[in-house]
């Protein structure tokens, strides 16, 4: 019986490290030997997590129909089974088949994934508007509706980690939201063509000069959440990470007053922006 503990305990482990759903409540970062996507955080990812395994399944079951006929080729139609072959070079049927079958895999795939693209790209009732501008190398996060006050966002450098900290992908100010809230995210660069991602929440959006982008999230988890930027942006690109700390919503709320006292301003005029906001849409 002892003999099996070992095993068991390294089958375990294994399982623990290569299935995301195992990979618990913690941060929203990647695992050593984590396989697949990290768990969601966001509506937006749990649908791009079931679009995975609806496609994984499809992939799956091509593959083994084309290995099946494969096999069946090789062995029903080798020379030794079959020392005269058919003269055989057209037959209707079989062409309509190969033709119709991968016409009508091509659908399934693409209304799922249609679907998916417009309910990714609908900014449906933002309560939040969060803007992001990419600089070489670092993020600046403004908040419009809260009096637009705002702060840069760099990578902690080695001698600034403190023992929770992670190497590369920790800043000295994260961007903070408030949980279950949608948050309208827009985007542009200052320079060059960044891209602002968050593995957790599905959220991949370029960040281009001279344009505004528009992304969203709502993410239904408290915690923080790590991405960096996904653009060759420079030699600096590998040193600007994004990490969101997800907060309950009285903690936002004090975590606001608390900005808009030290940036001077008033909760009287950001009461007014969320309100002219919400005359403009």
């Amino acid at each position: 019986m002892k003999k099996l503990l070992f095993p068991l305990a390294f089958l375990a482990s294994a399982a623990a490290a290569f299935t995301p759903a195992l990979a618990a409540a913690y941060e929203g970062m990647a695992k050593p030997w984590q396989l697949g996507f990290q768990p969601p955080a966001t509506p937006v990812m749990e649908k791009l997590y079931e679009m995975h395994d609806y496609l994984l399944i499809t992939i799956t079951i091509i593959t083994i129909f084309v290995l099946l006929v494969m096999t069946y080729i090789c062995l029903r139609f080798r020379r030794a089974a079959n020392p005269v072959p058919s003269n055989t070079t057209h037959n209707t049927k079989l062409e309509i088949i190969w033709t119709a079958l991968p016409i009508l895999i091509l659908v399934a795939i693409a209304i799922p994934s249609l679907r998916l693209h417009y309910y990714m790209q609908r900014v449906a009732d933002p309560q939040l508007t969060v803007k992001v501008v990419g600089y070489q190398w670092y993020w600046h996060y403004d908040y419009p509706d809260n009096g637009g006050f705002g702060f840069d966002s760099y990578i902690k450098k080695g001698k600034d980690l403190k023992p929770d900290d992670h190497r590369q992908l920790s800043v000295d100010n994260r961007l903070i939201v408030p949980v279950d809230t949608t948050v309208r995210v827009l985007l542009t660069g200052a320079d060059v063509i960044h891209s602002w991602a968050v593995p957790a929440f599905g959220v991949k959006r370029d960040a281009v000069p001279g344009r505004l982008n528009e992304t969203w999230f709502k993410a239904t988890k408290i915690g923080t959440f790590y991405g960096q930027c996904s653009q060759l942006c420079g030699v600096g690109h590998g040193f600007m990470p994004i990490v969101v700390d997800v907060v309950s919503k009285d903690d936002f709320d004090a975590w606001v007053k608390q900005q808009q006292q030290g940036a001077g301003v008033a909760p009287a005029s950001a009461a007014k922006a969320q309100g002219d906001d919400s005359k403009t849409k």
